[in-house]
């Protein structure tokens, strides 16, 4: 039996929430529950003064402006993580520590060697891969023009930017609304509602989106889908589209990851894979970049962007419906199962120059 099994309960502490153990007692777990509350107080005290709901929401739905229309870093340029907390101290998570540290143990290894799909982990972008929120996106900068007597500009180049940008910048440089920052402030929180009520008469996923997951499900790989929206709407959203029991891992705005690469760093660690085992399905090709920068592989779907722009993925469809499990075993049969995993340099140190002396010549 190998010594070095690990299983998921040893990453339980990577998790972006806090775990206490059972040694902690009562009297501390009551003390944090305490701060805990008069924490949520203060925020519910600030929000309420800037005209949210008690549960930080416009009429039902959670808004947060800042988080849902903004572009965010593609992070892991060099390998870095997430910082996490654990009772005995920070702990930093970066791409070599996970993929270290989530290698298969005994059991599994004997398990992926039967089966070797299981040993793959699926990402999913929210935006344009599991629904097609552009739509609702473009959708809200014009109600919201409309009822501000603006104009949106016609150009699709114009448009494009206008989902990929931040509010702050789409409102100061591409639309030029002249306004106050506290205008500002109240145009970002009513797009956001718009956006929300958008959202909730979203029906129906990406095509060939729902097959796809049926097939993936019934080979047993685990799926997870990573947004900026907060959970409770991200949960709803996937209950209404039918999609829910297909992903065992959610990645939402609680999580608190700041950056792409976060995210999919995240959502390994929920799904018990390594990063060089998953793979990321995006549109965007920042998104890609955030893939490989965590080692992991990256399937590009056409439509938001060219596939001229998408040349850096290691596979491009136009349709989810072009996809089959047999793909995923491609994506790593060229190079091996290991291929993505750090390896040691080995440098071949040239043998010394032969000194001529007069026996040599002689």
């Amino acid at each position: 039996m190998d010594t070095n099994f690990r299983t998921s309960s040893s990453l339980l502490h990577l998790r972006s929430s806090f775990c206490f153990s059972p040694s902690v007692s009562s009297a501390k777990l009551r003390l944090w529950k305490s701060k805990r509350l008069n924490f949520v107080q203060h925020r519910l005290v600030i929000k309420n003064s800037s005209g949210f709901d008690e549960d930080c929401s416009f009429d039902g739905f959670s808004v947060k402006p800042n988080k849902l229309f903004m572009q965010e870093a593609i992070g892991a340029e060099y390998g870095e993580g997430f910082e996490t907390f654990r009772l005995d101290g920070p702990l930093k998570v970066d791409v070599d520590f996970l993929n270290d540290r989530l290698q298969e143990g005994f059991l599994k290894r004997i398990r992926y060697a039967m089966k070797p799909d299981e040993a793959y982990g699926l990402i999913f972008s929210w935006d344009d891969v599991v629904a097609n929120t552009g739509a609702l996106k473009l959708n809200a900068w014009k109600q919201l023009a409309l009822e501000e007597g603006k104009e949106i500009p016609p150009e699709a180049d114009a448009q494009k930017l206008m989902l990929y940008a931040s509010a702050d910048h789409v409102l100061h440089k591409i639309l030029r609304w002249e306004t106050i920052e506290s205008e500002v402030d109240r145009l970002k929180s009513r797009l956001s509602q718009i956006y929300y009520d958008n959202l909730a008469k979203l029906r129906k996923p990406m095509e060939g989106l729902e097959e796809w997951l049926d097939a993936v499900s019934t080979a047993h790989i685990p799926c997870a889908v990573v947004s900026s929206l907060d959970r409770r709407n991200m949960v709803d959203a996937l209950e209404r589209i039918g999609l829910k029991k297909y992903f065992q891992a959610i990645i939402s705005e609680e999580d608190g990851m700041e950056s792409i690469a976060h995210r999919f760093l995240s959502a390994a660690v929920k799904l018990d894979r390594k990063p060089s085992k998953c793979v990321v399905f995006e549109d965007d090709p920042r998104g890609i970049t955030a893939a490989h920068n965590c080692t992991m592989m990256a399937v590009a779907l056409i439509g938001s962007h060219p596939a001229y722009d998408l040349g850096q993925a290691d596979l491009a469809v136009g349709s989810f419906n072009e996809l089959s499990v047999i793909n995923l075993r491609r994506l790593f049969a060229n190079k091996g199962s290991t291929f993505m995993d750090r390896q040691k340099q080995i440098i071949e140190k040239t043998p010394p120059k032969r000194k001529l002396t007069v026996d040599t010549i002689f």
